[in-house]
Parts: C-alpha cells; sequence; structure tokens
C-alpha cells in the first residue's frame, strides 16, 4: 500500500480534510494499495477477520467534529473484485456553526467496479443546535456489484435537554447503477421553517433520530413472507422495511440512535448470507 499525504491548505477560518481510498483484490487477497489523505482523515490498516478477500477498514477523524467552514471529502474505488467493510470507531459530530462561514459540509463518493462489494456503516452523527450541515453520498455501482449501508442522524442532545431548535441541515443520498439512477433521497430542514419540519407529519414528527438502510442489488426480490421475517427479527417498532426496485430500504424513525444500530445490524445479519455469500461478522470495533 502507498501512503501519500498532501500538505494541508492554511486557511483560518476552515478545515479541509480529505481521503481516497483504492482497494483491489490481489492474489485472492483484497488489499488497499492507494491511501492519499490530507488532514486528519485517514485509516491505518486493513483487517482481515474474515479471511483474505474480503478487509474491514475503520475511517478515522481524531477531531471527532465538525466546526464551521469544515469540509469532509471520502471517496472509495473498488476494483477487480475487492470486498470491504467500512466503519468508524464512534459517532461524529456536527457543532455549532458561527456566523461567519457557517457551512459545514460532507462529501463521500463510493465507486464499485464489477464484482465487488462494500459495507458502508458509519456510527451515528450527532448534530448539535445551530449546526449547519451539508451531507451528500453517492454510490456508484456498476455490474453485478452489491452494497449494503446505512446512514443514522440524531438531532441535539435530548438528554441534556439541548433539542436541535435553529441551524440547517441538507442531506442527498444518491444510488446510482451502471450510470442509471436507481434511488435518490433528501431531507432539508431549513432554519426559517425549522419548527414545522421537525414536527412535520411528513419528516421528523417530533423525533430526534431518523435513519437509512439500504442493502442490494437482490437478483430476486424478497417474497412478503421473507420481509416479513425481516421485520419480526428487529423487534423494533420504530424501523420498517420495503422494497425499491432490486434494493431493500429500511427506516427508522425515533428517538435512539441505539436502536437504529440494532435494527439496522440486525436486518444486515439477515440478508449479507443472500446478498454476499457470507455469514455476518460484526466488526470488532464495535466491541470496544
Amino acid at each position: 500500500m502507498n501512503t501519500i499525504v498532501a500538505p494541508d491548505l492554511v486557511d483560518e477560518s476552515a478545515w479541509h480534510a480529505s481521503l481516497e481510498l483504492s482497494l483491489a483484490q490481489r492474489e485472492a487477497q483484497t488489499r488497499l494499495y492507494r491511501c492519499r489523505h490530507k488532514g486528519p482523515l485517514y485509516v491505518q490498516k486493513a483487517f482481515y477477520p474474515e479471511g483474505d478477500s474480503l478487509a474491514h477498514l475503520y475511517l478515522l477523524h481524531p477531531p471527532g467534529g465538525v466546526v464551521s467552514g469544515d469540509h469532509l471529502t471520502i471517496n472509495v474505488d473498488m476494483e477487480n473484485a475487492a470486498r470491504a467493510l467500512i466503519t468508524t470507531p464512534g459517532a461524529a459530530r456536527i457543532y455549532r456553526a458561527r456566523d461567519f462561514n457557517p457551512v459545514q459540509k460532507q462529501d463521500v463518493r463510493l465507486k464499485l467496479a464489477p464484482g465487488c462489494s462494500l459495507e458502508w456503516f458509519p456510527l451515528e452523527t450527532i448534530i448539535y443546535n445551530g449546526a449547519c450541515v451539508q451531507l451528500d453520498t453517492q454510490i456508484e455501482l456498476e455490474g453485478d456489484s452489491h452494497f449494503v449501508g446505512w446512514e443514522i442522524s440524531c438531532f441535539g442532545l435530548p438528554a441534556s435537554n439541548q433539542p436541535f431548535s435553529q441551524g440547517s441541515f441538507l442531506q442527498r443520498y444518491r444510488v446510482f447503477h451502471d450510470g442509471v439512477p436507481v434511488f435518490v433521497e433528501g431531507l432539508h430542514i431549513t432554519e426559517e421553517n425549522l419548527t414545522n419540519q421537525l414536527q412535520g407529519s411528513a419528516t421528523l414528527r417530533g423525533k430526534t433520530s431518523c435513519g437509512l438502510f439500504l442493502a442490494g442489488p437482490l437478483s430476486e426480490p424478497l417474497t412478503e413472507e421473507e420481509m416479513d421475517q425481516l421485520r419480526n427479527a428487529t423487534h423494533t417498532p420504530q424501523a420498517d422495511l420495503s422494497q425499491v426496485g432490486s434494493f431493500v430500504v429500511g427506516r427508522y424513525l425515533g428517538d435512539s440512535a441505539e436502536q437504529a444500530r440494532k435494527a439496522f445490524t440486525g436486518w444486515w445479519h439477515a440478508l449479507r448470507p443472500r446478498l454476499l455469500g457470507r455469514p455476518s461478522c460484526q466488526p470488532r470495533i464495535w466491541l470496544t
């Protein structure tokens, strides 16, 4: 693996960090053969708890939080039948924005060549009161590649009596298969209409946590009986599943990131053998 560290740009009002990863299967092992990072965003090495064909990577962001003007960019290229699971050691935090240069951004691009698989499991993102957030995730699948991933967002710190009462939030999530959009979703909460959007029946309904789970494409759709088995396996009334084309789409709306992760992990355990042909293997870092 060649690791390249780019020089940081000097900017008193913003901290830009980027990470570019390239993985490919060589000699029956998925190898991280290129890692380029700028700023405090990187991975240390690949782990192989399931054998050489599938790598586990832990995405590290030592500051642990995003402030005004920060911009995180993550690009992952999967090539030559590479298989990987990428997660984080802890929750991300987006802090209160300043009036000057307030926008806090994260852009994620995941590109999978034919025969590749990627499991993308970042832990929850906590949005502090007064944050000004833009999150953009784009997944590009080719041929018979497969993707399983989730996003969990938590608004405010309700346990500390600090609700999300001001700020803005824009989230876009797009999946393309052979250049064709197959799943597009967005959530836009504006400063001007924040209260109505947080309480509205078409948005958060007064809840503080929401999540999206996505897995596919499946070669054949699940039967209604199989879908019911998935729903019943999690015992989480705040979470539910549907099928959109060849993808299984799960959603959570409640007040607990832990509850969302539990539901999503249960669906992943059940779907992974069918989608990826192997039993689930929980990342070790989740147990620490």
